[in-house]
């Protein structure tokens, strides 16, 4: 999916100027990277808010058109209002088809409801929600799915049981296999009471 982001070049500066574009709907930001200098931007707060609906725009490279320009970015920062539904900053970072980037991308754990171990009474842990990666801006997927239909009740799931598109390694993995961390496990409700029941006590106890 092919998201493009449309921001013109500012030169009025500063937390007063960002303050005032705030005022007005729009967002400020900045794209860097690639050699290239800093540039300052102004985006469209209601149309930001359309694409950040979309998990892509998290982890799939970017289309960003500056003044008709177009360039490719990563988005790198968003920081969010305290307590208001508004974005107020976006960080963006130039890409180079040619250098590998590191990023990380979201996971999709499949047939969750349907797997015989949660059918018999299986209980699902999630312990990482996204993987760290490596690879060519061509080649970022926009996530990566894991199948746990045959996993097993006492189970774990590693990085190295995920399925990597060709042109993409796990960061953790190029490190070792001492560190093909787990991430999910599917153990028995009664033992995942009586854990959380221990660690309830324990905590009590500390107290």
């Amino acid at each position: 999916m092919s998201i493009t982001l449309v921001a013109t070049s500012r030169t009025d500066l500063g937390k007063g100027a960002s303050r005032r574009l705030r005022h007005t709907n729009q967002t400020p930001g900045v794209v860097y990277g690639a050699g290239k200098d800093p540039v300052s931007l102004t985006f469209e707060h209601k149309e930001l808010m359309k694409v950040e609906a979309v998990e892509a725009f998290y982890s799939s490279i970017l289309n960003l058109e500056i003044d008709g320009v177009s360039e490719q970015v990563l988005l790198k920062d968003i920081q969010r209002h305290s307590f208001k539904d508004r974005i107020q900053h976006l960080d963006l970072l130039r890409v180079d088809a040619t250098h590998k980037l590191h990023t990380t991308v979201p996971l999709h754990f499949l047939n969750e409801d349907t797997a015989e171990a949660v059918k018999n009474g299986g209980v699902i842990a999630h312990l990482a929600n996204e993987l760290e990666v490596t690879c060519l801006p061509a080649d970022l997927p926009a996530f990566l799915e894991v199948d746990i239909a045959n996993v097993e009740i006492g189970q774990t799931v590693h990085i190295s049981d995920v399925k990597l598109p060709k042109g993409v390694e796990s960061v953790e993995l190029i490190k070792g296999e001492e560190y093909d961390l787990p991430l999910l496990a599917i153990t028995l409700k009664k033992v995942a009471t009586e854990e959380a029941e221990t660690e309830a006590t324990e905590a009590d106890a500390a107290e």
